[in-house]
């Protein structure tokens, strides 16, 4: 059962064609990677569908729902999350205090009432859960600690926890594995399992590690000059023609 479906979406920027036509599906409770060469409009999808751009053409559903009638700021309310390739933490705050901010995206008015620290249940239950989804990440040990000079690694994994708090059924990652060690990516594609399991979310990837990509992907999706050039399991994409000239030329 498709949970976002993709239908001829179009962006442009003045005479740029930065999307033409993409169409795909992503399937409840799978994870789906986005590919393809610099350029090739992976960002742009992923600001459509959380509202940053706005399309000129096509349609998103989500949910069974319409999801360009959505406002920008009612995406996480909506069941939708996600990462961006630049570190977004408080580094002055701790780490928990970090996590706790993802719950408020989901909520309306509640951001300012946990900024303003005011005594509350949300609050207390919000402190609770991000605790919780510390400790299944592995990071309870920096729980209280303030974010500022951990290692990048570690500071990654802080972003994905908060992105959990607002319970999304769609998690979007932007080139999380960016920056990190060949161990570090290891461990974060078998966390990126983990939390689709555990969670029963669905994850949207965007991602040029290709090892993790063919590693986790039950689907990807593959993407040149704002065009869908493939579609299939990583087995298939693997060994399409046209992937492996988007990717290495013709010549090879």
């Amino acid at each position: 059962m498709a949970l976002l479906e993709v239908r001829d979406i179009g962006v442009r920027f003045g005479g740029v064609v930065a999307l033409d036509g993409l169409t795909f599906d992503i399937n409840e409770s799978s994870i789906c990677a986005l590919i393809g060469p610099n350029g090739a409009g992976k960002t742009t999808l992923f600001n459509v569908v959380s509202r940053l751009y706005e399309a000129n053409q096509g349609t998103i559903t989500f949910n069974g729902s319409s999801l360009l009638a959505v406002p920008p700021h009612r995406i996480a309310a909506a069941g939708i999350t996600r990462t961006f390739q630049n570190l977004a933490l408080v580094e002055g705050l701790t780490v928990v205090d970090n996590v706790v901010l993802g719950a408020y995206s989901a909520t309306r008015g509640g951001f300012l009432t946990g900024a303003l620290g005011l005594p509350n249940r949300t609050q207390r239950e919000a402190v609770t859960r991000a605790r919780e989804i510390l400790d299944e990440l592995g990071m309870s040990a920096f729980t209280d600690r303030p974010c500022r000079g951990l290692p990048y690694g570690t500071l990654k994994r802080i972003e994905l926890a908060r992105a959990l708090m607002s319970g999304p059924k769609l998690l979007m990652l932007d080139e999380p594995a960016s920056g990190l060690t060949h161990g570090e990516v290891d461990e974060l594609g078998a966390t990126i399992q983990m939390i689709r399991d555990n969670y029963q979310l669905t994850v949207l990837l965007v991602e040029h590690h290709m090892t993790m990509v063919m590693a986790i992907s039950d689907d990807i999706v593959v993407m040149e000059f704002g065009s869908k050039i493939a579609e299939g399991t990583p087995a298939e994409v693997r060994a399409n023609p046209r992937v492996i000239e988007a990717y290495l030329g013709g010549a090879a």
